[in-house]
Formats: C-alpha cells, structure tokens, sequence
C-alpha cells in the first residue's frame, strides 16, 4: 500500500528514475537475493516501506512471523544499501513502537519508555529494531539513514482480507457486506472506546518523500541527539466509534452497530505528536471522510481480488 503511493508521488519527477520489486519478484526475506538485487541497480535512494502488516488479530495470532520477517526484511534491505554506498534512505515504522500507556499526543522521545501493547509486541520490537538499525549505521558509518513513524495508514492498495487486516479495510469490507446482503446490524470488535488516528496513505507517501528531501543538517536539528525518527500523522484521533459512524455513512448501511465488548481493544488511546513534523513544514491535507470515500471508491473497483 505505501510503496505503490510513494511511486504515484515520485512517478514523472524529473531526474528520477524508479526501481521497484514486488513480492513474486523478490523476496526480502531472503539475504542472497536482496543482496544480487541491489548489487545490479544503481541506486541513490532507497525508501524501505515493505512489511508483513496486519490488524490485532493477525498480529496476536501469528507474532513469530511477524518479527521474523519484519526483522529480516529491514536487515536485509539495509545492509544490501550499505553495501552497494546508498548514502540515503527511509525506513518507514509503525506507531505502535511507543509504550502501550504513553502520554498523549505520543512525543518522538517516548521510544523505550515503557511496556509496550501485548498483542502487537513482536511487531513493535521488530520496527524499533530497523530504527536502531538505521542510527547505527549513521553512527558507524556516516550514513544518511532516515526513519519515520506513520500513524494507522488506509488507503488504495489496503489488505482487504476479512481476518488479517487492519480496523479500517475490515471495517469498510464488512459494512459494504452488510449492505450488500441487507444486514440489519454490523458487530465491531471491542468497546468503540478506543481512540485512533488515521491518515491516508497518499498522505503519508507526501510526507515521506518531504522528510527525505530535508537538507541533511535541518534533518539532524529536527530529530537532535536523542531522536532518531520522526512521527508522521495528522494531529486528529477520534473514537472506533466515531469511525465505524463515518464507515457507515460512506458505504451507506443504515442498520444497528454492535459492539463485541469481549473482543480486545489494544492500546486506549495513540494519537502522534506531529509538532515537529509540522515545524518542518510539511502537514497533512486529506480529511478522514474524503479520504475514507476514496479508499472505498477504490475498492469498489477492485472487488474481484478480495473475493475469498
């Protein structure tokens, strides 16, 4: 989902030219490959947003692949641009690397402060290793190693899958099922009480792509000695409640929401400090709504790859 929003926004710049990979072609889970991979292109840049992503329930279900493959990935791809001289890259996170009660709006600075969310631990820990990984290689090597932290991303592209992806293509998948099949009543996991932020994925390719093109020293001023990334978000959060309200009005189901309470609400609130982000120059533009019509704009055009 990011990588294919990071080509849209880069596609047509002048003086650059894309390399891209999919999954079929490589796998970056496997050293050798990534390595005769990077060693054939000449790259200057490399932005790192792959990933094995998913919702609470993929992520409590299935944790050791999870920070396998995250940690794979991210070793992989990092070391092979070493290797080969990239001088610059971005690693993209998660914000869900900050302990599961941080105060709120979450500062950069609260990285390794506390405990973090249980059912997304494996996770987090292997996000909070490519961060490291990227403040290493700076520190050893004098590298131009990046990292930001996106909060909860939608968008075109999104894992639409009915167990595995996040509360968003979950939630829109099963209220335009739900009208679809005239459902009078869509069940929602956990309270609604929670509060999230949501941002969409053009979005967060924008901002990405500001981030990497700061020049070196207005980088280093803005993450200073003790921070080595910087949250990427929209500064609003509102309830699932909320959410599922707007999912509702935008796929057009009228019927009753019904919420699971015996189901996990994860972490109560995680909204992102974007105050530094923001002093950088760059916000977000795409409301929650407008944003959700158009993921849900997209999917309707893409139905057939999500019928399983």
């Amino acid at each position: 989902m990011v990588g294919s929003a990071l080509v849209r926004q880069l596609q047509g710049t002048p003086g650059v030219e894309l390399v891209t990979a999919s999954h079929a072609e490589l796998d970056l889970t496997d050293q050798a490959a990534v390595r005769n991979f990077v060693s054939r292109q000449q790259l200057d840049e490399v932005y790192l947003a792959a990933g094995k992503v998913g919702g609470i329930h993929a992520n409590d279900t299935y944790p050791a692949e999870f920070i396998y493959e995250n940690l794979m990935i991210e070793a992989n791809v990092i070391h092979a641009a070493h290797q080969i001289g990239v001088q610059k890259l971005l690693f993209l996170g998660s914000s869900c690397i900050y302990p599961k009660l941080a105060e709120q709006p979450i500062r950069e600075e609260a990285l390794l402060t506390g405990p973090l969310e249980p059912t997304n631990e494996a996770y987090a820990i292997a996000k909070i290793a490519g961060i490291k990984l990227c403040e290493s290689y700076n520190r050893q090597f004098g590298r131009d190693y990046r990292s930001v932290m996106p909060t909860n991303l939608y968008g075109p592209h999104d894992n639409y899958h009915p167990e595995n992806s996040h509360v968003v293509p979950a939630l829109l998948r099963r209220f335009h099922e739900a009208v679809q099949q005239g459902c009078e009543e869509v069940v929602i996991w956990g309270s609604g009480e929670p509060m999230r932020e949501f941002m969409h994925v053009d979005d967060m390719a924008r901002a990405s792509i500001h981030v990497m093109n700061l020049d070196l020293e207005v980088y280093r001023t803005a993450t200073q000695t003790f921070v080595s990334h910087i949250n990427v978000g929209t500064g609003i959060d509102c309830t699932i409640r909320e959410l599922a309200e707007t999912l509702a009005r935008v796929t057009r189901f009228s019927g009753q929401l019904v919420f699971d309470s015996s189901k996990p609400d994860g972490t109560p609130r995680k909204l992102l400090d974007v105050t530094r982000l923001s002093a950088l120059g760059w916000n977000s533009s795409i409301s929650l709504e407008h944003g959700l019509h158009h993921a849900y704009d997209w999917f309707l055009n893409n139905q057939a790859r999500y019928r399983q």
